[in-house]
């Protein structure tokens, strides 16, 4: 679909970009593929590899994660199960396992959860899942990786034997010791081994006295080691053991080997299906770290790319700490060439190649950082010429390589193409590189390609004034400063700020002059003109930025208050059901207060129980079934809320206590009153008040209406009667 040359790879620094993602694989057939990633020649082959990428991304943030899909290549394993007869190792065999297990609970994730990963499952669909693959290699081996007993009953039978044997071996080495050690022909250290093999540490004087089979001496000579006869008899029969039990082993491997050998293009598409895997989480990861989205993709000749970041500037610039400017550009068919001008270091340049890479990677199967409402359409052709291209192998110099490339342009450039040149003309005579500079620009907007242009070329942007579908942008710069701002403007050419650059710089105002003087003055005065309109277009800019953030101040704080008049209306609710649900709680004590001293009056105890019951039912009939969990749930809620009433609470406790101080400290200077029945009083740390009925001793009986409470005289004061 798309026709792309290894220049406009070079030119947009495409190389940079797959290394970061190929860095983000996890295998190394994944790294190689990361790095072989190029534009989809097929829009719907395209847009399916999108759309994985894109439910990749989802998957770090919802709660079905992608299992993981991690694995050592087994190429080498797929082609030797190609060659007949032959057979794999035991490592070859653990490779395998591990590749057809994990390999299987992807397919079989992915299936499950269709719902949320439609695009990654429609990958795996037509491969197979088995479970004969790791049956066979798990009858085989163990969790381990080591071969089990069980594998072959001939191998039990051999594995039994070498126990046996190495039983005996381990008995007349024992008896070989303690009979040698008992006459004193050993050294101190009695034994070690040699050759994986255990042996006596003989005194050299004691050799010809000790029977067996001398393996070797220590560095002195003063101990030899020998294996004691009795022993050497066993050891044999171990070795020859040993020797039956390695020729079962590859009878086992080749046997597993025949079995695995009917599975192996089912391997290599496993293989196959988890690298692809591993190349979209790479690209996933790496859309991440760059704020990367799938824009909408329409079959109208429309780009529009929404606060678009360079992705390897973004990342450079987020390592240092730096900030990274977005641009904003948009091409239809009613501006299909845009003519950035002017002055250099202003990152007309950057803004060229943000636009160019990014359709490159989307057309790559790569997540672009820009503003989810952006969308694109897919072109045919990206062309490109940025940079200063000269070949001193072909002894072309800059302008002739530029007019080479520019013929391929010619060439090439049809109503779906992208063109980015940077520069536009330079290389040669301003006058005559500009007048064919002029000449292609007309052609390639009579071929209704789309493009952009950078240039300091007047013509061109005058030229881009003149033609109904082509539009002029400039980058904006600080009026007083002089100093790049990084924002791209559409719909007014640039100043290239050429003496007002060179006075900042130092150059003498009076060579600046001499300078004006030799250019044409309808020229200076073009290029004033454009530099103050870019000055009130730079105020301007300046202004409304400011409009913007207050406004979006004002919003915030409105969003704060809303949330705020939120919360302390959630709480007004809880604390109202909670005092509704103490006022229930008192009503029935005051119930069962009543109903108590009706039974102290009447004793009738079928009365008693028949009011109980009726207060219970009554209760109950109000009452609302509820599951176990919901029971927890409110309770939750009702702790909560007691939490933050008792909160509330002590604090006002805190406080009535700092007023009861200073009362008191007031009260010392005022005369006491001795209270006396018929007295209106209230608690000194309270605001009810009631009427003393009776005293004994110290105490008070303090009738409050509702109830009676017996009180101690210190803690009451005297209310002056109304």
């Amino acid at each position: 679909m798309i026709s792309v040359t290894n220049k406009t790879l070079q030119d947009l620094e495409f190389h940079t970009v797959l290394e970061t993602i190929s860095s983000k694989c996890n295998t190394e057939i994944g790294q190689e593929k990361a790095n072989k990633i190029e534009p989809y020649k097929d829009e719907t082959t395209l847009k399916e590899a999108l759309s994985q990428t894109s439910e990749y991304v989802s998957s770090f943030s919802n709660n079905n994660a992608v299992p993981n899909h991690g694995f050592e290549p087994i190429t080498k394993e797929i082609k030797f199960l190609g060659i007949e007869d032959s057979f794999l190792d035991v490592n070859g065999f653990k490779k395998i396992a591990h590749v057809a297990e994990t390999a299987n609970t992807l397919l079989q994730f992915l299936r499950k959860f269709n719902d949320y990963y439609p695009h990654l499952n429609r990958k795996g669909l037509e491969i197979e899942c088995t479970k004969e693959i790791n049956k066979a290699i798990d009858f085989v081996f163990d969790k381990y990786g080591e071969i089990k007993d069980s594998a072959s009953p001939d191998l039990v039978n051999i594995r039994r034997s070498m126990q046996l044997v190495r039983g005996k071996i381990n008995q007349s080495f024992g008896f070989a010791l303690s009979q040698y050690n008992s006459s004193g022909y050993l050294d101190d250290i009695k034994e070690t081994v040699v050759e994986n093999r255990r042996v006596l540490a003989v005194l050299a004087m004691n050799r010809k006295k000790v029977k067996g089979s001398v393996l070797g001496s220590s560095k002195t000579g003063s101990i030899v080691y020998i294996e004691p006869e009795a022993t050497l008899r066993y050891s044999r029969e171990l070795g020859e053991l040993e020797q039956d039990e390695r020729e079962e082993i590859i009878r086992i491997l080749k046997h597993l080997s025949n079995l695995i050998r009917p599975f192996k293009s089912l391997l290599g598409e496993y293989q196959e299906f988890l690298s692809d895997i591993d190349v979209i989480a790479a690209k996933a990861k790496y859309a991440n770290a760059i704020n990367g989205i799938l824009p909408k993709i329409t079959n109208e000749k429309h780009l529009y790319f929404r606060e678009a970041y360079h992705p390897i500037l973004y990342l450079n610039n987020k390592a240092k700490n730096e900030i990274v400017h977005p641009q904003t550009i948009e091409l239809d068919n009613e501006s299909r060439i845009i003519v950035i001008s002017g002055p250099n270091a202003g990152g007309k340049t950057i803004s060229l190649k943000t636009i160019g890479l990014l359709q490159l990677m989307l057309q790559s199967g790569i997540l672009i950082p820009v503003h989810e409402r952006s969308e694109t359409f897919l072109f045919d052709r990206i062309l490109t010429d940025i940079g200063d291209n000269q070949s001193i192998e072909n002894q072309l110099s800059t302008y002739s390589y530029r007019l080479k490339n520019m013929n391929y342009f010619l060439k090439k450039c049809n109503a779906k193409t992208l063109f980015l040149i940077d520069e536009f003309g330079t290389g040669s005579d301003p006058e005559l590189g500009g007048a064919l500079a002029e000449i292609f620009l007309e052609e390639f907007y009579e071929r209704e390609a789309f493009g952009i242009i950078t240039t300091h070329y007047t013509n061109l942007k005058i030229l881009a004034n003149e033609l109904p579908y082509a539009i002029n942008a400039n980058m904006l710069f600080d009026e007083k400063t002089l100093e790049p701002m990084y924002k791209l403007h559409l719909g007014q050419a640039g100043s290239s700020f050429t003496f007002e650059v060179a006075q900042k710089n130092g150059i003498p105002f009076g060579l600046i002059n001499r300078a004006k003087k030799k250019i044409e003055r309808s020229k200076v005065r073009f290029d004033k003109t454009i530099a103050t309109l870019q000055k009130e277009r730079s105020k301007l800019e300046k202004t409304s930025q400011n409009l913007k953030e207050e406004e979006s101040r004002a919003r915030e704080e409105s969003k704060k208050m809303g949330s705020i008049n939120a919360k302390i209306q959630d709480k007004l609710e809880r604390y109202q059901e909670l005092y509704d649900s103490n006022q229930r709680l008192i009503h029935l004590g005051q119930r069962l207060d009543d109903i108590s001293e009706k039974y102290f009056n009447n004793k009738d105890k079928k009365l008693l129980i028949g009011e109980f019951l009726k207060m219970v039912e009554i209760e109950n009939s109000k009452r609302k079934k509820v599951t176990v969990k919901e029971k927890k749930e409110k309770e939750k809620i009702e702790k909560k809320i007691i939490a933050e009433v008792e909160e509330k609470v002590e604090e006002i406790r805190v406080e009535k206590k700092e007023k009861k101080i200073k009362a008191l400290k007031t009260e010392e200077n005022k005369p006491k009153v001795d209270l006396k029945t018929g007295d209106r009083v209230r608690m000194s740390d309270g605001k009810a008040i009631g009427t003393i009925e009776k005293i004994e001793k110290n105490k008070a009986f303090v009738n409050y209406g509702i109830f009676t409470s017996k009180v101690s005289l210190d803690q009451l004061e005297y209310i002056q009667p109304l």
